[in-house]
């Protein structure tokens, strides 16, 4: 699989904004639906965002709506999160994932949906 690498994490106070990157090859972000999630410590993987292969569709976590918005740059092959007024409750490693070989208007919520992965940003939120 062809490597996804996210940046852009960090430790920010409540009330604050980060922007997450994820930069993929242009092959995989060609070809694919994409995603964001979280995992805090103890709790299981959830889905934060997704944005569809074409349209540019995007669907949220009902905890993050409003607040995050996901977004594609077909010329850097990047997706990208931007998260506004971060609560603590947002602190977690967040992960980048693409669907590949997806070619739809369709967006994913299910970890098991995505086949590539990213190693993950640390998003720290202090109150």
């Amino acid at each position: 699989q062809e490597q996804l690498v996210e940046s852009g994490g960090g430790l920010v106070q409540a009330g604050g904004s980060l922007r997450l990157s994820c930069a993929a090859s242009r092959r995989t972000f060609a070809s694919s639906a994409m995603g964001w999630f979280r995992q805090a410590p103890g709790k299981e993987r959830e889905f934060v965002a997704a944005i569809s292969w074409a349209v540019g569709r995007t669907d949220y976590a009902d905890s993050v709506k409003g607040r995050f918005t996901v977004s594609r740059d077909n010329a850097k092959n990047t997706v990208n999160l931007q998260m506004n007024n971060l609560k603590p409750e947002d602190s977690a490693v967040y992960y980048c994932a693409a669907r590949t070989l997806t070619y739809s208007t369709t967006t994913y919520r299910s970890v098991g949906d995505y086949d590539n992965w990213g190693q993950g940003t640390q998003v720290t939120v202090s109150s």
